[in-house]
């Protein structure tokens, strides 16, 4: 299914001759049959799950494309490496709606290590404003399985101290214990 995916994906940006990275969205249905949403021609914000998964810098093949330079040979062979989970951090109350919680981050520490990488702005000290997205990080683990990428996300959002706003990680715990 996700050889045909990638060939489906390749073919229409062939297609339409589009040059640099993309993400092509599909629908899949209960019997597993799959069917073209839509592209966007630019990187996603959950690059990053690729890009774990794939050991390659996206951003990194992106700008070189559009300065003329091939993409490498070895990465029309790419394969896949375990699993990827990506939690994206946000300043927002899940007991109250998801209301957005702007204010003065007091204290400010994320987990690190092997397969856990964190993508953030922020700081002790940093004002999250009310009046912008409120994504404050992203948090991305990679594992050999799928329970063991779940595993390391748990421990990793139980690591993270963010005081002073209301995040939506206990939310992420809940649905991560849940079955």
């Amino acid at each position: 299914i996700r050889n045909g995916m990638f060939e489906a994906a390749i073919n229409g940006a062939k297609s339409v001759n589009y040059i640099g990275a993309g993400t092509v969205e599909f629908l899949m249905d209960s019997n597993n049959d799959y069917y073209f949403m839509e592209m966007n021609t630019r990187i996603q914000v959950e690059h990053p799950v690729t890009e774990m998964v794939i050991g390659a810098d996206l951003i990194k093949y992106q700008i070189l494309c559009h300065a003329g330079i091939p993409i490498p040979n070895w990465m029309k062979n790419i394969k896949i490496r375990g699993h990827s989970i990506e939690c994206r951090i946000n300043a927002e109350d899940p007991d109250k709606n998801f209301r957005p919680c702007p204010g003065e981050i007091t204290s400010f520490h994320m987990p690190g290590g092997m397969g856990i990488r964190v993508d953030t702005h922020v700081y002790a000290g940093y004002s999250v404003p009310p009046n912008y997205d409120s994504m404050i990080a992203k948090l991305i683990v990679h594992a050999p399985s799928r329970q063991e990428a779940i595993n390391r996300m748990l421990g990793a959002l139980n690591e993270c101290v963010i005081e002073g706003i209301k995040t939506i990680i206990p939310f992420q715990i809940q649905i991560l214990l849940h079955k």
